[in-house]
């Protein structure tokens, strides 16, 4: 996965010595010149001038591997229709290659990758650094935080590298990016930790990034951000870039989500996330400055579900969420990643400011609800809905399609392709709300709808927050 933008450049040239001319310079008095630091020594032995990550690299290349996954792409003039074959023949399916890279986590063979690496792949195959392969199965893929993990197939122990404790890394430390940039092979790179807390990067749904000027370039997808005592920092997943190459800014996804997405492979296969019961936004300035706060950060509770853990918590609407466990919130984006690696198990102390007054409330960590049973119902006939599957919302509905939690109504969870749901542009995750003027509540409202002939189809959706108005003929 590349992400690219065009960012302006700004050139900033600095002359040492030479003052502006409307500038007055005064000579320097001579206890400032007292005071001058010493020159710097010059290096007297081999051990004074040699710095090397050799070691760190040695105890961790190991478990760094490519990953090749075949994917399946179907030729145009494929088919097994008689006429046709006449004229081309009887076409195979093709398959492509996708290059990327993973991290090997559990000596039993479990690895990490990001979940572009092997998106719709029908065979992945990863390679050591010593030259040996071995096939690969998938475990888990979650899209949105584009992590997945992976069994590696053949006898183990395998060798792995350990995560890095939780909230250690700082702005400054040392880092090392090993992959498999373009193919070449694996490589190291070095750099430091450009910031720990990036968010608005656009790349997962799970929005919290390591910044690194560690050059990561395209292959390096799913490689290792390792620490100086060679523990698993992140996982590296984007870049920003005109061309495609590293300008100096890389993002990888951090090692708490990734723990978080492997001890979900171990276990059911699902990864949990823990349900708040409540809807945020991000606090703007003139929110800060009506709400009393000194600045704009943090996320504000705008809505709460009846029964929901914040409710229970004592957490109330326009109050303002600025830590979970300590860990500060800035926005949406940092509080998700503080809570949802928090687990679903326990309690959590989720601190927030109201009426100017800092508090703490003690918030019990659940998997969201099944409250509504989902009735899924795949829709058919001549509507623009054919081919569509929709379920009746709830938590456990909402948090699977990474939509807001508190919604209600139908939801559609897939769309099939070449259907006149596709072709009309409907997505999972489209709320229906009314068919033609009636109004939707369940799946067996919108299929009895769905049933009908209308001359016009009049549809009022919403979608990430907004409400679509949209008619197709009959």
């Amino acid at each position: 996965m590349r992400l690219s933008l065009i960012l302006p450049t700004l050139a900033v040239a600095l002359v040492p010595g030479v003052a502006s001319a409307e500038t007055p310079v005064s000579p320097t008095p001579p206890a400032a010149e007292a005071a001058a630091p010493a020159a710097p020594e010059i290096p007297q032995s081999r051990a004074q001038i040699a710095l090397s990550f050799a070691p760190v690299v040695r105890q961790v290349a190991p478990a760094v591997v490519n990953v090749y996954s075949m994917q399946k792409t179907v030729d145009p003039f494929y088919s097994d229709d008689p006429f046709l074959r006449r004229f081309f023949g009887r076409q195979q399916p093709r398959g492509g290659s996708a290059l990327g890279s993973g991290v090997i986590v559990d000596p039993s063979g479990l690895m990490v990758t990001n979940a572009h690496v092997i998106k719709n792949a029908s065979e992945i195959r990863v390679g050591f650094n010593d030259r040996r392969e071995a096939e690969a199965k998938l475990l888990l893929r979650d899209a949105r935080s584009d992590l997945a993990v992976l069994q590696i197939e053949g006898d183990g122990p395998f060798p792995t590298i350990p995560f890095a404790p939780a909230d250690e890394l700082e702005t400054g430390d040392l880092v090392l990016a090993i992959g498999n940039p373009f193919g070449v092979g694996q490589t190291v790179t070095q750099g430091i930790v450009s910031a720990t807390a990036r968010t608005q990067v656009g790349v997962a749904d799970q929005q919290f990034f390591i910044q690194t000027d560690a050059a990561i370039n395209p292959g390096n997808s799913g490689g290792g951000l390792i620490d100086m005592a060679g523990r698993l920092v992140g996982i590296n997943s984007a870049i920003y870039s005109r061309s495609g190459g590293s300008n100096g800014i890389g993002f990888a996804i951090p090692a708490e989500t990734v723990r978080l997405v492997v001890e979900a492979a171990k276990s059911d296969g699902v990864v949990h996330r823990p349900w708040l019961g409540a809807k945020l936004e991000n606090v703007t300035r003139e929110l800060a400055r009506q709400l009393g706060l000194d600045r704009p950060a943090g996320a504000v509770v705008v809505e709460l579900s009846e029964d929901g853990p914040a409710r229970r918590a004592g957490i109330r609407v326009a109050d303002v969420i600025t830590a979970v466990d300590g860990v500060p919130v800035t926005d949406i984006d940092s509080f998700s990643y503080a809570f949802a690696t928090r687990g679903t198990e326990g309690e959590t102390e989720i601190t927030f400011e109201r009426a100017s007054t800092r508090q703490t409330a003690a918030l019990t960590l659940e998997r969201p609800p099944e409250s509504e049973p989902r009735d899924t119902r795949r829709l058919g006939g001549r509507s623009p809905f054919a081919g569509a599957t929709v379920q009746n919302l709830s938590p456990a509905v909402a948090d699977e399609l990474n939509i807001d939690m508190t919604a209600t109504g139908v939801v559609i969870a897939r769309v099939n392709e070449r259907t006149p749901a596709a072709r009309f542009g409907l997505r999972p995750g489209d709320i229906v709300r009314s068919v033609n003027g009636n109004r939707v509540e369940t799946t067996e409202d919108l299929e009895r709808m769905t049933r009908q002939r209308a001359r016009y189809w009049d549809l009022d959706i919403e979608r990430d927050g907004r409400r679509l108005s949209v008619v197709f003929g009959g």
